[in-house]
């Protein structure tokens, strides 16, 4: 294929070929960035929250009588809730992943780390503390969430303190930690027991470690799985009932838990919209994430659809400009093959021109949503990702009206003057 005769063909079409090269590279651009965002978004709306989600329904219960007994109430709960048909584990929670309600504390792998942080107030600047998140519940609460112990050992009856009101942490005296956690406090040594921190608190020590344990509300991707869970009782009258069953089962539990709760005390409120599955709580907490996929799908294949359009609008014109040339050509011994190459190669060199200064726009425009929308850095597979759907698109594009050129007759193409 000489490329002589293309470059001529694209220098004397120069306007028109550069329009087509800038849609092309706006595309590139646009295009990178949004396969990006879309990948970004499913790997949050699909991140492990490391519950068995497909068993789990959950009743949040809110006590009028301020001077009962929370302890001898939740008791008598999880009782009679145990007594369901269908239910093989329940437990009392503050708070579930992906459930937002979250409490958040400061957690150090040593004294001299706690005391340096608390000196500055900022945990952040303590390679020995970071945020996590705590989890507090009634004893079977591992089991009932089906949590998936690594190492070591679960809480045991006699490490159960009852929490203050609002369910701040009591001082414990051991946790269990996810293993990112421990991964990020003791740099890749045995976390198993050892001591961990907290301000005003005496040291707790670490009895097991789980494998994935979700924060209640998401961060960024490498703090997102600090978790700590604290043998912690509820300390007041409002608590959420997490009931464990088989999938099939969830929706008559459910309806089944919250008969029980009445019966028990009527004069309680169980809000009709707590009551749900957890796989309600993750779809509700990932409903903008998944508009926003799809709304960012549609804009990019409305974009190629367009771009594509022009591609082939483009080519179709050429073809009608160049009918007497390619007769010619076809005249003069060019195959139907020479002709297809032709006008593929000057498509190829076209959308090339514009992948370049596209590639460059697209990495200016991740540096924007970086700082705006706090999106990660762009990859530089991606690029190349985007680069390659031009390319095929370009190639798709013109096929038509390339064939279509390519199947000219020599005599009728040299009689269009």
């Amino acid at each position: 294929m000489q490329l002589q005769p293309i470059l001529a063909s694209l220098r004397h079409h120069r306007l028109t070929a550069l329009l087509l090269t800038l849609q092309v590279s706006l595309t590139c651009a646009v295009v990178c960035n949004v396969v990006f965002m879309i990948a970004h978004r499913v790997d949050q709306v699909t991140l492990a929250t490391g519950l068995v989600e497909d068993e789990l329904s959950m009743v949040q219960v809110i006590g009028i009588d301020k001077h009962e007994n929370s302890q001898v109430r939740h008791a008598t709960d999880l009782i009679a809730l145990r007594a369901i048909p269908g239910v093989t584990a329940a437990a009392g929670v503050d708070s579930l992943p992906l459930g937002l309600d979250e409490s958040s504390y400061g957690m150090c792998a040593s004294l001299e780390a706690l005391n340096k942080a608390t000196a500055d107030r900022s945990m952040q600047r303590s390679s020995g503390c970071v945020q996590a998140s705590i989890y507090s519940g009634t004893p079977s609460e591992l089991a009932t969430l089906g949590l998936k112990l690594v190492d070591g050992r679960d809480f045991v009856p006699g490490e159960f303190v009852p929490a203050q009101p609002g369910w701040v942490v009591a001082n414990v005296p051991s946790v269990l930690v996810s293993r990112s956690l421990a991964e990020r406090l003791y740099h890749g040594r045995s976390a198993l027991g050892q001591s961990v921190y907290m301000e005003a608190r005496p040291a707790m020590r670490i009895v097991g470690i789980v494998d994935t344990l979700l924060r209640p509300r998401l961060r960024a991707p490498a703090v997102n799985q600090y978790s700590v869970m604290v043998p912690s009782m509820p300390g007041d009258n409002e608590i959420t009932y997490v009931l464990r069953s088989a999938a099939q089962d969830r929706q008559k539990v459910l309806k089944a838990a919250v008969e029980t709760l009445t019966r028990i005390d009527p004069d309680r409120l169980i809000p009709p919209k707590m009551s749900r599955t957890f796989a309600q709580v993750r779809a509700q907490y990932f409903q903008r994430d998944r508009t926003m996929i799809g709304l960012l799908v549609a804009s990019g294949l409305g974009l190629l659809f367009v771009t594509a359009l022009g591609i082939t609008g483009l080519a179709n014109f050429w073809v009608q400009q160049r009918t007497r040339q390619i007769g010619i050509r076809r005249a003069i011994g060019a195959t139907r093959g020479d002709i297809l190459r032709y006008f593929q190669m000057e498509n190829f060199l076209i959308v090339s021109g514009g992948i370049v200064p596209g590639i460059m726009l697209a990495l200016a425009l991740n540096v924007l949503l970086m700082q705006n929308d706090e999106l990660p850095r762009l990859p530089s597979y991606y690029l190349a990702l985007g680069a390659l759907i031009l390319w095929t698109l370009g190639q798709l594009a013109v096929l038509g009206p390339a064939l279509r050129a390519a199947a000219v007759p020599p005599v009728v193409a040299t009689r269009s003057v």
